[in-house]
């Protein structure tokens, strides 16, 4: 194809929406799709962009993304998905998070810079990793259509990256902050988080900044008006989803009486998890058979061990970790009851892949979730967050009628399909690129493409889009 085909798109080589195919630079300073939902967003949608037709370059820190094998299902959409690796210290990596590096480890002064931060309690990965990606950026100037940063929003996003920007922010960090805040005990602990959160400053200057926000509910696009100041036409709700294909029903599977699972970090406020251990105390007064199984690392120590401890429920709360993909929703399959007991989402993920798996769902009506779960009754039961008593009496309902989990259980997986699903979501964030693009055009902030679409300075890695198999052993279950 001619450099000039390339450019503009040819009959024979065009997107999956009738335009010419993109390069997008798609941005993650934390990209393991084991260890949260930022992973699991880049994952899922590079994977979806590429099956569209679009040539999809990830570029991503420590730990870095496990990107899937692009299959496609229509002809002329040849799209393709590498990954860059920008190295940073990793210094929160296993087995010895918080290190010190050896002071051959050194590159330059951000590195020094990263280290600095974490020797006085702050956490500098945005901050570092925005500089890293700007340097790398600048130096491939007019290699990408759209720069693509999954929530970053570090300084050195601000200014010119060699093309328009477009941002995904989940949702604000400062609701964790805040979270955390009000769970912590003592000034000391307190004073910890405050500086541990210090990043989020930073965040919500550059945001303000920002030509073309996404977030993935109207919760969330709510709450980054209200606490990071974006101007409300400046933000775009994408809805995320659920891989269907993947989390779906199998009646081949059996129940285990008396299941709930639920995916949270033990040690994390925000998941509301010690809401959920008194609530199973509470429903093994009704149905004794009850026990919980967390996808999720257990915590020694804090309230969620004190609650199984105080409760005597050693032996009804199980915590599972670095199970496979198909471990985890064979998991989910054999719950009676699936349950998010969150105090806040900016979407829920859980809910969407245990609605996708037609596996009943108990949630709260905290942040985003009920935009995801639907109406109590209808393809849920939901409850208010915070709320033990509540959560108990939700889970009593759904575990003594096996009519009430099937209706439910049907209603939320075809919700799931009708709205939330990977393609879709793709689908929507490229309009916004196309719209990004128009614009900086329009406005004169696009620099110009080089002819053939820029050529890498740095060493791209495209077999890591086939991971491993001992990669694909483990799942978000790992952290």
């Amino acid at each position: 194809m001619t450099a000039e085909a390339s450019r503009t798109g040819s009959p024979t080589d065009l997107a999956a929406d009738g335009g010419r195919p993109l390069d997008i630079a798609l941005l993650t300073y934390k990209g393991n799709p084991f260890c949260g939902g930022q992973g699991v967003y880049v994952r899922h949608l590079s994977r979806e962009l590429a099956r569209l037709g679009h040539r999809v370059e990830v570029i991503g820190a420590q730990p870095y993304p496990v990107l899937d094998e692009v299959g496609h299902e229509g002809e002329g959409h040849r799209g393709s998905l590498s990954l860059t690796e920008l190295p940073s210290l990793d210094l929160y990596r296993q087995p010895d998070p918080f290190r010190t590096p050896g002071r051959g480890e050194y590159r330059d002064w951000v590195d020094a810079l990263e280290v600095a931060t974490m020797w006085t309690g702050g956490f500098p990965e945005p901050l570092t990793f925005s500089l890293r990606a700007r340097r790398h950026l600048r130096a491939r100037r007019g290699a990408f259509d759209v720069v693509h940063d999954n929530q970053t929003l570090g300084y050195g996003l601000l200014g010119d990256v060699g093309a328009p920007l477009v941002t995904t922010i989940h949702h604000p960090i400062t609701v964790d902050r805040r979270l955390e805040l009000d769970a912590a005990e003592g000034r000391l602990r307190r004073l910890s988080v405050r500086r541990w959160y210090a990043f989020t400053r930073m965040q919500k200057r550059v945001a303000r900044r920002l030509p073309s926000v996404l977030t993935v509910s109207g919760t969330s696009r709510q709450e980054i008006v209200d606490h990071l100041g974006v101007r409300e036409d400046r933000v775009h709700v994408v809805h995320i989803g659920a891989d269907t294909d993947l989390f779906s029903p199998d009646p081949s599977v059996p129940q285990v009486p008396g299941r709930i699972v639920t995916t949270s970090s033990a040690d994390v406020p925000l998941k509301g998890l010690v809401f959920l251990v008194e609530a199973l105390a509470k429903v093994r007064a009704e149905h004794p058979g009850a026990h919980l199984v967390v996808v999720g690392k257990r915590a020694e120590d804090g309230p969620v061990a004190q609650a199984i401890e105080r409760y005597g429920l050693k032996d009804a709360v199980e915590f599972v970790k670095g199970v496979s993909d198909a471990e985890l929703v064979a998991l989910v399959r054999s719950a009676e009851v699936a349950c998010v007991p969150s105090l806040y989402e900016g979407f829920s993920l859980p809910a969407a892949e245990a609605m996708a798996t037609g596996t009943p769902l108990v949630a709260t009506t905290g942040g985003a979730i009920p935009e995801v779960a639907g109406r109590d009754g209808e393809t849920c039961l939901a409850v208010p967050p915070g709320d033990a008593g509540a959560l108990a009496a939700g889970l009593n309902r759904l575990l003594g009628d096996a009519e009430l989990r099937t209706r439910l259980g049907a209603a939320g997986r075809e919700r799931v399909l009708s709205r939330f699903t990977w393609a879709r979501a793709a689908e929507g964030t490229v309009a916004h690129y196309r719209e990004a693009i128009a614009r900086s055009a329009v406005t004169g902030t696009r620099p110009p493409r080089s002819p053939s679409g820029g050529t890498p300075t740095a060493v791209q890695d495209p077999g890591r889009t086939a991971a491993s198999e001992a990669v694909y052993s483990e799942s978000r279950a790992t952290c």
